[in-house]
């Protein structure tokens, strides 16, 4: 039988995995599109046009340059925040690297809307999926009885 403390060391290791996997290739992401902007080397300017479903298209959506700090800032230091604390062993880590999961899974429904069906989308789905079972899991069996943050 796998004690609880055996349960919480191999979820919190999966979920800093995956704040640290999502979070720096978001960076990554948002860099790729900020050097640039017409997704032209990244080879997504053929996706750029199904962005006109969303309000303020003509506005913001121009070119990738807003979706490059949206991708930065919702997925990539929101997840390279939670890994950070995860390290430093703040239960706020377990919690935020679990919502975190929950908001990757938020962001490829939007991505569902907007584009066709893929493989990236769904997978990446499936990664937010596996990032907030292993928050949730590590908070479950942390070994502190507080449950403060």
């Amino acid at each position: 039988m796998i004690n609880n403390m055996k349960i919480y060391s191999v979820s919190r290791g999966f979920l800093i995995f995956w704040t640290l996997f999502i979070g720096l290739g978001a960076a990554a992401g948002s860099t790729g599109m900020f050097c640039d902007p017409s997704g032209k080397a990244m080879g997504m300017d053929t996706m750029l046009p199904y962005f006109e479903k969303l309000p303020f298209a003509d506005i913001f959506f121009n070119d990738y340059t807003i979706p490059g700090y949206a991708l930065l800032f919702v997925n990539g230091i929101t997840n390279l925040t939670a890994a950070a604390l995860l390290f430093a062993r703040n239960k706020a880590g377990e919690v935020l690297g679990g919502v975190f999961g929950i908001t990757l899974m938020l962001w490829i429904c939007i991505q569902f809307y907007i584009f066709p069906l893929n493989f990236m989308s769904s997978i990446y789905f499936l990664f937010g999926l596996f990032q907030s079972l292993s928050g949730y899991i590590a908070y479950k069996y942390n070994p502190s009885s507080e449950r403060t943050l």
